[in-house]
């Protein structure tokens, strides 16, 4: 398999070229995934994560985690790591020297780390929900809980993705600033067009 970390005597990477790209990946992995969550061929595998187990008499994740997500947004990052690093190389943009000095094929292992961090730094605040009675796909009815809830929702995948990221390859500090201040704006974007295409039970 083609090697994802980078040297660490080589120079940093830029931090915002770095921000840009990863931002800029998982735009186009979004819509891949928001197509293929659309799409009839993924129903088969709305299979719930949790198989219905639960703790405490209550379910440990919900019916909306499940496989058909881990099953879009995974490839999806891997193929758009893969296909923007290949653009910008080709195009001998400024941008491909100042990122990570890898492969096309560390660009594919870095994007497919990255999806599936993005993935699994969603299940622990679901666990949570969960455990405090909140449905899935539900926010909390107390006015206090849905600011913090709101906040987490759109950061805990955006951690997960930058903390597998982060041990792959090199990353400045300021990336991850310059991610998790833009980040959750792109990602609430992104749930409101999963509402609206019927994926989602409320926009948020």
């Amino acid at each position: 398999m083609a090697q994802a970390r980078v040297d660490h005597s080589l120079s940093e990477p830029d931090p915002l070229a770095c921000a840009l790209f990863l931002i800029t990946a998982f735009i186009l992995a979004g819509l891949v995934h928001t197509a293929w969550l659309r799409s009839r061929v993924s129903r088969p595998f709305a299979i719930p994560l949790d198989g219905g187990l639960t703790f405490r008499g209550r379910r440990l994740l919900g019916d909306n985690k499940t496989l058909r997500g881990f099953m879009g947004i995974v490839p999806a990052a891997g193929a758009t790591f893969f296909l923007l690093a290949g653009v910008l190389t080709a195009g001998s943009s400024p941008l491909a020297s100042a990122l990570w000095p890898l492969s096309p094929g560390g660009y594919a292992v870095l994007g497919l780390g990255a999806g599936l961090g993005f993935m699994l730094g969603e299940l622990p605040n679901s666990f949570v929900k969960r455990q405090l009675g909140i449905p899935p796909g539900a926010a909390p009815r107390h006015w206090l809980a849905k600011l913090p809830c709101f906040l987490v929702d759109r950061l805990d995948s955006i951690a997960g993705m930058l903390a597998v990221v982060s041990l792959l390859a090199s990353t400045p500090w300021q990336a991850w600033i310059y991610v998790l201040v833009i980040g959750p704006g792109i990602h609430w974007v992104f749930s409101l067009l999963l509402f609206w295409a019927g994926v989602k039970a409320r926009p948020a």
